[in-house]
This record gives structure tokens, C-alpha cells and sequence, in this order.
């Protein structure tokens, strides 16, 4: 299914995901029932149909996230980086200190660290699927280039580490559960949330740069900026 996505132009690509997302907002899906207790906690200043329309957005971007895996990971990283448009903020990276990007799950991540490591080595941290067939899947079309991957765990902290002192760049997404030891709870729109530790200890030991990354979608498939 993955490479059926992959060979489709974006704008298709982007529709077909908008529709997925459509699809899951006027069924009742498990996802938006998620997303819509979220909503509710984090605005609960807006009313039902401010409310509703957050939610039916977030699900439309959701489904242009899946639909459009197979088109950032099948498609080598040149080609992922014809469909970037407009970059700013690059000389952030050219620092004396060492540098660690803040990508959470906003707009198209996957293709951030791809791009970026046309140019520069980059590690990111990620959580290992539970599948092994799975997750060699995903390091194959992920882990290429200059672009490696570091592990959630004690090895692929000290895999960043190494990173940071050769001068590479470092990704971490930080809107992921760290797990009782690798987080502490802090205020998240009023309320406690689980919040990872490794970044702020990750910037304390190496005085580095923080930049936060990210990359827009475009409507109609246009590209990302």
C-alpha cells in the first residue's frame, strides 16, 4: 500500500489523505475520539463547533501523515527535497555550539531530517516499533545517508551524545510518553503531563542550541516549507 502511495503525484496523494482523514471524522473513529478529548482539555475556552472543526482538521492532517509515509520513504532523499519550497532559519545550524532540533509531530517531520542530511550528518531519536519485520522496514527506509537513527534507550542516548561531540546534528521529537524514568510530570495547557528529561540534560552537558524544526504542507499538494 506503501508504495502504491509512493508513486502518486502529491497533490493525489494529499487528496486521498484528506479523504482518509474526512472518513475517520464522520465515522466516529477511535482517533477522533482521542483527538476530541484533547481538544476539549487543552481549549476548553472554544465552543462546539470551534471545537469540531480543530478536530476534523487534525484528523484531515492525520490522514495526509499516513498517505504520504509512502511518498517520503519510498522516494530517495533528493527527490524528497524537490518538493521543499522555502527553507528559513538555516543559518541557525551554522553555530560554534552544538545544535539539537525540536521537530515534534507538526506538518510532514519525516522529511526534516532527510533533507537536512543532504547537507550535514543528522541523528534522531526514535521509539522502536514492536514488530522486528516492522521496525526493519522502518530503519531501512529511514536509517540511510548521512541520516541514522538512535534508539529510545540507554544506547541510543549515548549514540546522540557522540553525535553532538563530532558537531553532528541531533533530532529529538519530544511530544512522546519517555516513560516513568525518562520523564517528569509538568504543566501542558493546564495540565500534568508526562514530559521527557533527555533534552534539557541533553542542552545542560553540552551548552547547545536548541531550533525548533518543522516542515508545513502546503495545500493542493504543493509541496512543504
Amino acid at each position: 500500500m506503501l508504495t502504491f502511495f509512493s508513486i502518486l503525484p502529491l497533490r493525489l496523494n494529499h487528496f486521498i489523505g484528506s479523504s482518509i482523514g474526512r472518513f475517520l471524522y464522520f465515522t466516529n473513529s477511535k482517533s477522533k475520539c482521542i483527538i476530541s478529548k484533547n481538544i476539549d482539555l487543552c481549549f476548553p475556552e472554544l465552543n462546539q463547533e470551534e471545537r469540531g472543526n480543530l478536530v476534523k482538521k487534525s484528523l484531515i492532517e492525520t490522514g495526509k501523515g499516513l498517505t504520504e509515509s509512502g511518498f517520503i520513504w519510498f522516494n530517495n532523499f533528493k527527490t524528497n527535497a524537490k518538493y521543499i519550497t522555502k527553507t528559513t532559519g538555516m543559518e541557525h545550524l551554522r553555530s560554534n555550539r552544538p545544535v539539537i532540533l525540536l521537530v515534534p509531530h507538526f506538518g510532514c517531520w519525516e522529511i526534516t531530517g532527510r533533507v537536512l542530511s543532504l547537507t550535514t550528518p543528522v541523528v534522531f531519536l526514535y521509539k522502536p516499533l514492536r514488530s522486528k519485520k516492522q521496525e526493519a522496514c522502518l530503519i531501512s527506509k529511514r536509517q540511510q545517508g548521512d541520516l541514522s537513527m538512535a534508539t529510545a534507550n540507554k544506547k541510543g542516548v549515548i549514540k546522540l551524545q557522540r553525535a553532538l561531540s563530532k558537531g553532528d546534528l541531533i533530532g529529538i521529537l519530544p511530544d512522546q510518553d519517555p516513560g516513568e524514568e525518562g520523564g517528569i510530570s509538568a504543566p501542558f495547557f493546564n495540565h500534568d503531563a508526562n514530559t521527557m528529561t533527555l533534552l534539557a540534560k541533553l542542552v545542560r552537558k553540552n551548552n547547545a542550541k536548541v531550533i525548533m524544526t518543522w516542515a508545513t504542507r502546503l495545500e493542493k499538494g504543493k509541496g512543504y516549507e
